[in-house]
């Protein structure tokens, strides 16, 4: 039924509650497991605006790019220890939840698995995540919110 699946991550424990859920899924079906994580780009003038860089600290871009290759390495590994096979891993700069449903798109995924953030308290109970939110409100496939 689902040949690829993509765990969008981010270092939360909620990503890997949904990387957990995508091996699982992946040892009933045989699917392969894209990894995303998606960081936010800063244009130079956004670098530029910040007056108090010590020299030679670096962009923000590259910062975070790093940032979120130490991710993906990281979930890479947890899914290996936990059985996963034919695992790859993507970094991605942009608006997280527009660029989780294009990429699910040009990849021709079959499944998005993404956590949310959980419960917030009070009256009005659980409430998905944003980007969880738009995620399933946008993407053309089915979307497991963890």
């Amino acid at each position: 039924m689902f040949k690829k699946i993509l765990v969008a991550v981010d270092g939360s424990e909620s990503s890997f509650k949904a990387l957990d859920k995508a091996i699982g899924l992946q040892k009933l079906m045989d699917a392969e497991i894209y990894l995303l994580c998606v960081y936010k780009h800063h244009s130079l003038f956004e670098a530029s605006l910040s007056i108090g860089r010590p020299e030679g600290m670096d962009i923000p871009d590259k910062v975070l790019s790093e940032y979120a290759k130490d991710i993906v390495e990281h979930a890479k590994v947890q899914a290996a220890e936990r059985g996963a096979k034919d695992v790859r891993g993507f970094v991605k700069a942009g608006k997280p939840s527009r660029v989780i449903v294009e990429f699910a798109k040009d990849k021709g995924v079959d499944l998005i698995v993404i956590g949310t953030q959980g419960t917030h308290s009070g009256k009005d109970g659980m409430f998905l995540g944003s980007v969880s939110h738009r995620v399933a409100s946008n993407a053309k496939c089915p979307v497991l919110v963890v």
